[in-house]
């Protein structure tokens, strides 16, 4: 996939921990970090809005303790 295929999240900081997004189509959402650009994960609109949701309202915070 092209350089110009991926943006750079508006969350993201100057440093190494950096998320990337692309979109080529209707239907789906590839994911990957700075530091393993060959790892992508795929998702579709929809599922990706119901995480964002979930984290936003705190649905997830039990998931960071250990």
């Amino acid at each position: 996939m092209a350089t110009r295929d991926w943006q750079k999240s508006s969350y993201s900081s100057t440093g190494n921990a950096c998320l990337y997004v692309s979109a080529p189509g209707n239907a789906t959402i590839r994911l990957r970090e700075s530091d393993e650009p060959e790892t992508i994960l795929t998702t579709t609109p929809t599922a990706l809005d119901a995480l964002i949701r979930s984290a936003k309202a705190g649905l997830l915070d039990h998931l960071g303790t250990a």
